[in-house]
C-alpha cells in the first residue's frame, strides 16, 4: 500500500524544487490555485489523470510522485500481490485505482486499473495533453466524451484524445471496474490548456 498521505507532500516538494508557485503550476496545469492546493495538503491521492498531468509539468512520472521505486532495467514485471494500490477507500477525491507498471522508469504509458466503488466517484471531468484507452473489465459505464455520449459494457474498449472533455458515470448495481492506459505525450494534441478550451468550445 502506498502512504497516499505524501503524495501531496511530494508534488509540493517538486513543484518548489522547480521554483513554482501554486498560480505558475494552475497556469500550466489549468487546475486551479486552491484546488492544487487542497492536492497538497490532503491524505488521499487525487485521481490518476490529474496526477499524470501535474507530474508532467512538474518533469516527473506518476510512479515518482508515487514515491515508487523504479528499476534499472528495459522490462518491468508486476505480479498481481504486487500493484501498488492507491486511494483504496475512494474518498474525497473519487474511485480507487492500481499501478501496473509503477516500477518502470521514465514511462510514456501509464497503466492502471481503477475500482469505482459509487456514482460520486464518476463527478470529476477531465481533460488533459495526450492519448487514453479504456477498457471495461466488470460492469457498466456510460462514457461522455464532449458532447458525445457512450455505453460501454464488459468487454467493450474505447481509445480516445484526452485533450476533450471526458467523464463516466456507472449504469447498474454491479461495480464497476476498467483498465485505463494514458499516455502523456501529445504528438498531435493541443500544446496548451487555452489550445484545449478553444478545442472544447468548438464542439459545443
Amino acid at each position: 500500500m502506498i502512504n497516499e498521505a505524501e503524495i501531496g507532500k511530494r508534488i509540493r516538494k517538486f513543484r518548489l524544487k522547480k521554483n513554482y508557485t501554486l498560480q505558475m503550476l494552475a497556469d500550466r496545469t489549468g487546475y486551479s490555485k486552491g484546488y492544487l492546493s487542497k492536492v497538497e495538503k490532503s491524505e488521499k491521492a487525487p485521481p490518476v489523470a490529474t496526477l499524470s498531468v501535474i507530474a508532467k509539468e512538474l518533469g516527473a512520472s506518476v510512479s515518482v510522485i508515487l514515491g515508487e521505486e523504479t528499476i534499472n532495467d528495459s522490462i518491468c514485471l508486476v505480479r498481481q500481490n504486487e500493484r501498488a494500490l492507491m486511494a483504496k477507500t475512494g474518498e474525497e477525491f473519487g474511485y480507487a485505482y492500481e499501478a501496473l507498471a509503477n516500477p518502470y522508469p521514465n514511462k510514456h504509458m501509464e497503466p492502471f486499473i481503477l475500482s469505482y466503488p459509487s456514482d460520486d466517484a464518476l463527478k470529476h471531468t477531465f481533460q488533459h495533453d495526450g492519448e487514453e484507452m479504456l477498457f471495461v473489465l466488470q460492469g457498466q459505464i456510460r462514457f461522455k466524451y464532449g458532447s458525445r455520449e457512450f455505453v460501454l459494457k464488459k468487454g467493450d474498449c474505447i481509445y480516445f484524445d484526452s485533450s476533450v472533455a471526458h467523464t463516466g458515470e456507472t449504469i447498474g448495481d454491479e461495480p464497476l471496474k476498467t483498465l485505463i492506459v494514458l499516455y502523456t505525450g501529445s504528438p498531435k494534441g493541443p500544446a496548451s490548456f487555452e489550445q484545449i478550451q478553444q478545442r472544447i468550445v468548438a464542439m459545443q
